[in-house]
């Protein structure tokens, strides 16, 4: 499933294609995707400008200029392709497919169908059952040691679990968390409370690097994700404990990266590195 960096990748070339214009054809081609799309979905959007798209958390947030918010996920396996000039002929799992202004075009292919597209309103938006749980973003300002202090205190699964949370932080995943974790020098099986205070501030600084550089790498190119101009992201050449079991450290050199298996997802990290 794409994790924060590959979202905020997909966004931001959404919004250099979109961003400012106004849509003139919208074609949904299924009534559903996890959930069912919105009534009218496509008689909504039609001739309604883009005024800005951003992320909150995995979620791609579309506002219109008539204030109504198109709400989107990914899912496993959703993909936004991008591109200008003749409308492409439509695949078996384009589900969503605009065209506007300038002949810029955007399709949603998604062969699982775990994706979703709903609607709300800009002014009730924080209020929205899948958004309005959701921690702090881990890039932002409000995000630093004391507060991933206050939302790990008391708890007794560990800090790998904890940090996958989207009520304890926002956008974390599997890939991220590990190697976050492995830079820190914190291990996965840690109780999360234990991780509060001087633990907390040292991890704060290394999910926000590691966030950042894959972002600038246009993500982790694993299984179905790509960007939207169809380009893949390579921050997987960069992994530290990711998918890298029975390597050894590149970190002590001594230590082997093993691999457990925590609530049904892989962790990797080095028990020499991190405690």
């Amino acid at each position: 499933m794409p994790e924060l960096p590959e979202v905020e990748t997909v966004c931001r070339g959404l919004a250099r294609a979109l961003e400012g214009r106004r849509l003139t054809q919208v074609e949904v081609r299924r009534p559903d995707l996890r959930l069912p799309f919105p009534e009218r979905f496509a008689e909504r959007l039609t001739g309604r400008r883009i005024v800005t798209i951003r992320r909150r958390a995995k979620y791609l947030l579309i506002e219109l200029d008539d204030g109504a918010v198109v709400i989107g996920h990914l899912g496993m396996s959703g993909r936004m392709h991008v591109g200008a000039g003749d409308w492409p002929e439509a695949g078996t799992h384009d589900h969503l497919r605009l065209k506007a202004e300038g002949g810029v075009w955007v399709v949603f292919n998604d062969h699982r169908r775990f994706g979703l597209m709903v609607m709300d309103h800009r002014d009730t938006l924080d209020a929205h059952p899948l958004l309005k749980d959701i921690g702090p973003e881990p890039l932002g300002n409000s995000f630093d040691g004391a507060t991933l202090s206050a939302a790990l205190a008391g708890r007794r699964t560990p800090i790998k679990a904890a940090l996958l949370d989207q009520k304890v932080v926002a956008g974390l995943g599997n890939i991220y968390v590990s190697e976050a974790l492995f830079r820190a020098k914190i291990s996965p099986v840690r109780e999360a409370a234990s991780v509060a205070g001087a633990r907390a501030e040292r991890l704060v600084p290394q999910i926000r690097a590691v966030l950042t550089e894959a972002i600038e790498a246009g993500g982790s190119t694993l299984r179905d994700y790509v960007q939207s101009d169809g380009e893949l992201g390579y921050f997987q050449h960069a992994f530290r404990v990711y998918d890298r079991d029975g390597e050894p450290c590149l970190s002590c050199r001594s230590g082997i990266i093993k691999r457990i298996v925590q609530s049904n997802r892989s962790t990797y990290y080095c028990s020499r590195c991190q405690r």
